[in-house]
């Protein structure tokens, strides 16, 4: 440890005390010497360091937090796992949502000094959960903030991706603000990766540097998910929904991934669309500079973007970045089911795993294996069903197969698989064979819908499945 690094931890322990002091005896004098508030800049400077001696601080036992997405600290972690492993830590949680790149104190040599925690699976970590070297917290999005703020998860060190300071000392969280404010606002230690490749983004993403305990910077590129091609199904798809369930003036809920790409693809000809999404996608800036999202019919945020994190191509990351028009909030607020449901024809369109065929909807697991995470499908599929204008569009949308040509309508869904969204959330359910219409229909007429966008070469056994379950034939009326 650095001689300029001890003298600051021992700064910090001194500071730590004196906040406590000042804590314990707030009823008397409302005096603080040490603000959490994180756009408060504070008079002191955080010593830049080299990524091994910032993620010194990480020590057995801690729980520490990382940030996500396109703002995955990939240098703080990578470091961390040598650190781990070079001092025979031990017991340290890693928590987080979605995170990028390798993950490294994942991986299974690292599994006596490291365990995962995730809000969110990706796919850096699918394995160690399978492999019982990581867990995951069935969660939705909305209230994973309240896992910090009701101390069910308190951060010892946070690991966080930001912009370079401003003239005034602010840095700005960029492509992921979701619960990473929640995190730090109740962290005992912010440690940040400056990173001038993070793009400026507003909102609640301004964070003063002098919060920041250590720092390092970098000049890494930022994780990119291009646009992939989208195959024949998926334009079928895309159109199907353009064409018959979002209508000029709705506000768009959708994440990443092949059919939201077709989505978007086929809305050129529609106007005055807004975006109020816990994420949006790469087609998102091309309708922008067509004119067909201008999100000017919102009540809320007019005229504005809204997003809680990002993670997209190098043209996206350039469109966000120092764009006012973009707009990154807390993800209890931009997945809240009351600010949702006021968003004008709220559309919300969310894949899923399978369905089955009275209206349950996986989305996390493939039978027990877990895969991914409850996400913001409920969120949104729920706000937009409760929307105060009564217009909102809940969608659930998929091929009608897998790669291998199963069925991803079943009878029954698969042995241990979860239920995401239940029954009485769906509304519509859209494959390249067309939109199943489910709300108030009884369990013969769901099943009648969603036989009828199956694919056809699996109608006949769902048919027979679903009589020998309810003992009647599926039908219309």
């Amino acid at each position: 440890m650095s001689k300029q690094l001890a003298r600051h931890v021992g700064q910090l322990n001194s500071l730590l005390k004196t906040a406590a002091t000042a804590s314990s005896v707030s009823a008397h004098n409302n005096y603080f010497t040490y603000v959490r508030e994180l756009s408060h800049p504070i008079a002191r400077e955080p010593p830049i360091v080299k990524p091994e001696e910032a993620v010194a601080c990480v020590k057995s036992g801690d729980t520490v937090f990382a940030g996500g997405a396109a703002a995955t600290p990939v240098a703080l972690l990578n470091a961390m796992a040598k650190h781990g492993k070079s001092n025979n830590l031990e017991c340290v949680t890693v928590c987080h949502m979605h995170t990028e790149g390798p993950g490294e104190y994942a991986k299974p040599e690292y599994k006596d000094h490291f365990r995962s925690n995730s809000f969110f699976m990706g796919a850096n970590v699918r394995k160690a959960v399978a492999d019982g070297r990581g867990d995951n917290v069935p969660i939705f999005l909305h209230e994973i903030p309240n896992l910090f703020y009701k101390q069910i998860v308190k951060p010892d060190v946070s690991f966080i991706h930001v912009s370079p300071p401003d003239n005034h000392g602010y840095c700005s969280l960029g492509t992921s603000v979701d619960c990473v404010r929640a995190a730090l606002l109740n962290s005992k230690l912010i440690v940040a990766q400056i990173n001038p490749k993070m793009p400026r983004t507003f909102g609640d993403a301004i964070i003063h540097k002098s919060h920041f305990d250590l720092a390092i910077e970098v000049t890494d590129d930022l994780p990119q998910h291009g646009t992939g091609k989208i195959s024949e199904v998926e334009k079928k798809i895309g159109k199907l929904i353009a064409e018959n369930l979002v209508k000029d003036g709705a506000t768009l809920q959708m994440g990443i991934g092949s059919i939201p790409d077709a989505v978007l693809a086929a809305l050129h000809n529609h106007k005055d669309l807004g975006i109020h999404s816990e994420m949006f996608a790469n087609g998102v800036v091309e309708l922008v500079r067509k004119g067909c999202v201008t999100n000017s019919k919102k009540k809320m945020h007019q005229g504005r973007i809204v997003g809680s994190f990002l993670i997209g191509d190098k043209a996206l990351y350039d469109f966000v970045d120092n764009n006012p028009f973009i707009e990154m909030y807390a993800i209890d607020y931009v997945n809240n089911t009351s600010i949702v449901k006021q968003q004008p024809r709220m559309t919300a369109i969310n894949s899923c795993i399978e369905v089955d065929l009275t209206g349950q909807v996986c989305s996390d697991s493939i039978g027990p294996r877990f895969y991914s995470g409850f996400g913001g499908q409920v969120d949104f599929i729920r706000g937009a069903a409760e929307g105060l204008d009564g217009l909102g569009v809940p969608i659930i949308a998929m091929p009608s197969t897998t790669n291998k040509g199963e069925s991803k309508i079943v009878p029954t869904l698969k042995e241990g698989a979860g239920v995401v969204t239940s029954r009485a959330h769906v509304h519509y359910v859209v494959t390249e064979h067309g939109i199943a219409s489910l709300f108030g229909k009884n369990v013969r007429q769901r099943m009648y819908e969603l036989i009828q966008i199956a694919d056809p070469k699996h109608r006949e056994t769902l048919e027979k499945q679903a009589f020998e379950r309810i003992k009647v034939m599926p039908s219309p009326n």
